[in-house]
């Protein structure tokens, strides 16, 4: 445990790294901890998952009256 406590930038460089895939701290002998990298979560592909799904217009603000017509029920 001393030994992490004072090495501990060393050990998250090792570990973030890939030197080491895991280290195990032990206090008095007996595993207490393990250090080991955070992985990024798998959430797929996300990035132009709508590309080609619908048209952008050149100046979004063109709509504005009547998006608002149908938020109040009035028409245009």
């Amino acid at each position: 445990m001393l030994e992490a406590k004072s090495n501990l930038s060393r050990l998250v460089e090792a570990v973030e790294t890939g030197v080491e895939t895991e280290i195990v701290i032990a206090r008095n002998g007996r595993p207490a901890a393990r250090l080991v990298p955070i992985r990024p979560s798998v959430g797929g592909k996300r990035i132009g998952v709508a590309k080609g799904k619908f048209r952008v217009p050149e100046d979004i603000d063109t709509e504005n009256a009547a998006v608002a017509a149908m938020f109040d029920g009035t028409s245009v």
